[in-house]
C-alpha cells in the first residue's frame, strides 16, 4: 500500500503535528507519506501532485480552517481515481460524525479522537481482512450505511514514539514553526472550547521531550511552539521545563506557550524575570471576556485580579512578550460590556491584543445549546457568530472596525507613542479611539486596499484633522517621532511636509558641529564628521520639549527640534532632543 498523510495548513510556516504522530506510530509496520499543502494552494495543483504519488490510501487531517478547501481536494481526487481509499481525521471531522459521512459521500473513513492507534489499525485491516468492526473509534460504510465503533481507551502517552526525527523535516526546521506537544486535555471547562470535552490531563515522558528539544534546536528549529493546553496547569512541572529550557537552550531559539495566568505564582515570575534571557519566551493568554456573568454562562473560572498581576509582574520584568485574546460574542456580553472587556485588557498594555469572534465549534457546549442565546451562526467552517440576543450584527460589525485598526496600529508597534498618547489623552477610553477610527477607515474605502507605511501614518492624520482634536501639533510631533526612531534608513520622502527651512537646519548643523557635546555622549561616541552629519541625519521641528517627554513621559509645549540619525549600516535610528 502506498499510504500518504496530508493536511492544508493556515500558512506555509505552520507544520502539521497530527500526521506526524500517524506517521510514527505506524511505522515500521507501515511507511507513511508526509505531504503539506497551504489553504491558498489551488486544489488543482495540490490534487495534481497527490494524484503523481499514485496512493492507496490517503489521510486528511481536518480542522475549521482547512476543511472547505479539504473537502474540495477529496472530491476532485475521487472523481479522478474512484479507488483512492479517503480517510479524514482531526477535530472537525470527530464530532457530528455520521452527519459528515453522509454528507461526504467522497470519504471513506473517518477516525474519530485520538487517532494513532485507529489509524494504524485501520491500515492492518485495509492491507488484510477489511474487518472495520474491529477497528476502535472510525466511522465507515457497510451496506450502504454508517458504521461508528466504539472509542479505545485513551493512550498512554508515555509510549508514543517521537513525532519530531523525521529526516526529510530537517532542512526546514529553521524557517517553520515546530508545534511541540508536551500534554493533552485541560483542566477547565470552557463551553466554548472543544479542550472542555476532554476531561483530565495526561502527560508525556519529561525526558523524552526533553530529548527531543535538543534534537529540534541542534538541527535548526528556531520557534517552538507548545501546544498543551494550559502549559502552567502543573506547577512543578512547568518550573521543571522552565530551567531546562533556560538552560540548555541555544542562542536564536524562541519558546511559546498557552497558559492560564491567574494560577501562576508570583515567585514562578519572579524565577522567570530573574532567570530567563530576553526574548527566549513568550506568553499566550486567553483573557475572553472579563464580565464574571459570561464567564459564569461559559463554566469559565477566572480571576481577573490574579490575572491582571501575573501580566504585569511579566510585563514589568520586560523579558517576555505577552498575546493576550478576546472573544467578542459570548453569552450575555453585549456591545457596551464588551467595550469594558476591551478596556480592561488593553489597561495592561500587552505587546498584542488579539480581538477574535466566537466560532460555534463542533461538538462544544456552546453550539449544542446555541438556542438558549438565540445564536445565529455560519453554516460552514469558521462558524463565525452573526448575532445573539444582546449582540446584532450591527455590533458585530462595528467591533470587526475596531479589529481593523488594532491590528495595524498597536499589534504591528508603529506607533506607540503616538497611540498612548491618543487613548490616554485625545479620546474618553482606548475602545473609542479604536472605535471612531475604524468606523472612519471603513468610511473611506480603506478597509478594502492595500496600505505602506506612510499610508497609515496619513490616514490616522487625516481621521484626527476630521475630528478637529485639539493641540494635532504635538500629536504629530508624536507621529514624526514614531515614524523615524522604526526607521532603519533615511527617508526619501516622509509622511509629512518638512516643517524647518533650510536656514533653520543650517544654523542647527552648525551649532552642533561647533559644540557636539550639545547632544550628549551617545552623539559624541558616533564621532560623525559634517559630511556624514548631514548625509545620515535629518532635523524636524517640534512644538514640545522631546527631552522632557522621554525622560518624564510628560509634555512640555515649547518648540523645539529632534535629529534623527540612520546608522548606515542598518542598525538602527537613533533620536537625538535638540533644544538649541
Amino acid at each position: 500500500m502506498n499510504v500518504i498523510c496530508s493536511t492544508l495548513n493556515a500558512k506555509y510556516i505552520h507544520t502539521n503535528l497530527a500526521i506526524r504522530y500517524l506517521k510514527a506510530f505506524a511505522a515500521p509496520e507501515f511507511n507513511i507519506q508526509l505531504k503539506e499543502y497551504t489553504i491558498k494552494d489551488p486544489a488543482m495543483n495540490i490534487v495534481s501532485d497527490l494524484y503523481q504519488q499514485k496512493p492507496t490510501i490517503i489521510g486528511f487531517s481536518c480542522y475549521i480552517w482547512n476543511i472547505e478547501e479539504t473537502i474540495k481536494v477529496v472530491n476532485m481526487l475521487k472523481k479522478i481515481d474512484p479507488s483512492i481509499q479517503i480517510v479524514l481525521g482531526g477535530p472537525e471531522v470527530t464530532y457530528d460524525t455520521v452527519d459528515w459521512m453522509e454528507k461526504l459521500p467522497s470519504v471513506d473513513f473517518i477516525i474519530i479522537g485520538e487517532g494513532e492507534h485507529s489509524f494504524k489499525q485501520l491500515l492492518t485491516e485495509m492491507n488484510g481482512e477489511g474487518e472495520y468492526r474491529n477497528v476502535h473509534g472510525i466511522a465507515y460504510r457497510e451496506n450502504g450505511k454508517v458504521r461508528v465503533t466504539p472509542q479505545m481507551n485513551k493512550l498512554d502517552l508515555k509510549e508514543l514514539p517521537s513525532p519530531y526525527r523525521f529526516p526529510e523535516d530537517v532542512a526546514h526546521l529553521g524557517k517553520r514553526v515546530t508545534y511541540i506537544e508536551t500534554s493533552r486535555g485541560c483542566p477547565f471547562n470552557c463551553q466554548f472550547c472543544l479542550s472542555s470535552i476532554e476531561i483530565g490531563v495526561r502527560y508525556f515522558d519529561r525526558e523524552k521531550i526533553k530529548a527531543d528539544i535538543r534534537y529540534l534546536m541542534a538541527n535548526g528549529a528556531k520557534t517552538i511552539k507548545f501546544v498543551d493546553r494550559t502549559f502552567n496547569i502543573s506547577r512543578s512541572y512547568a518550573m521543571e521545563m522552565f530551567r531546562f529550557l533556560i538552560d540548555e537552550h541555544l542562542p536564536g531559539t524562541v519558546f511559546q506557550f498557552e497558559i492560564t495566568a491567574d494560577i501562576m505564582r508570583p515567585e514562578v515570575i519572579e524565577f522567570l524575570n530573574n532567570e530567563a534571557p530576553k526574548g527566549l519566551f513568550r506568553f499566550e493568554i486567553g483573557v475572553q471576556s472579563t464580565n464574571d456573568y459570561t464567564n459564569e454562562l461559559v463554566m469559565r473560572k477566572q480571576n481577573f485580579e490574579k490575572l491582571t498581576r501575573t501580566v504585569t509582574m511579566v510585563k514589568d520584568g520586560g523579558k517576555i512578550d505577552q498575546h493576550l485574546d478576546l472573544i467578542a460574542g459570548l453569552p450575555e456580553e453585549d456591545y457596551s460590556s464588551f467595550r469594558k472587556t476591551f478596556n480592561d485588557v488593553f489597561e495592561l498594555r500587552p505587546e498584542e491584543l488579539q480581538l477574535g469572534f466566537l466560532k460555534m465549534l463542533r461538538g462544544t457546549g456552546l453550539r449544542l445549546r446555541a438556542a438558549d442565546h438565540d445564536y445565529i451562526y455560519m453554516d460552514q467552517s469558521p462558524y463565525e457568530i452573526l448575532g445573539n440576543n444582546v449582540l446584532p450584527f450591527n455590533d458585530i460589525l462595528r467591533i470587526k472596525q475596531v479589529e481593523d485598526v488594532l491590528e495595524k496600529y498597536w499589534n504591528d508597534h508603529r506607533m506607540n507613542h503616538t497611540i498612548e498618547y491618543l487613548v490616554t489623552k485625545v479620546f474618553p477610553s482606548p475602545f473609542d479611539f479604536f472605535q471612531e477610527f475604524g468606523s472612519f477607515w471603513d468610511d473611506q474605502g480603506w478597509s478594502r486596499i492595500g496600505h505602506q507605511l506612510e499610508d497609515l501614518f496619513r490616514r490616522l492624520y487625516s481621521f484626527l484633522e476630521s475630528k478637529s482634536v485639539s493641540e494635532i501639533d504635538i500629536i504629530a510631533g508624536l507621529m514624526k517621532y514614531d515614524y523615524l526612531i522604526n526607521h532603519k534608513y533615511k527617508p526619501r520622502k516622509p509622511w509629512w511636509e518638512q516643517s524647518s527651512n533650510k536656514q533653520t537646519r543650517t544654523e542647527i548643523y552648525k551649532q552642533i558641529l561647533e559644540n557636539p557635546s550639545l547632544l550628549g555622549q551617545t552623539y559624541l561616541d558616533l564621532a560623525l564628521d559634517e559630511k556624514d552629519l548631514y548625509k545620515h541625519t535629518m532635523i524636524e521641528d517640534l512644538s514640545f520639549d522631546l527631552s522632557a517627554y522621554l525622560s518624564t513621559g510628560s509634555i512640555l509645549r515649547m518648540p523645539s527640534s529632534l535629529l534623527a540619525y540612520f546608522d548606515p549600516a542598518n542598525k538602527g535610528t537613533i533620536i537625538f532632543p535638540v533644544n538649541i
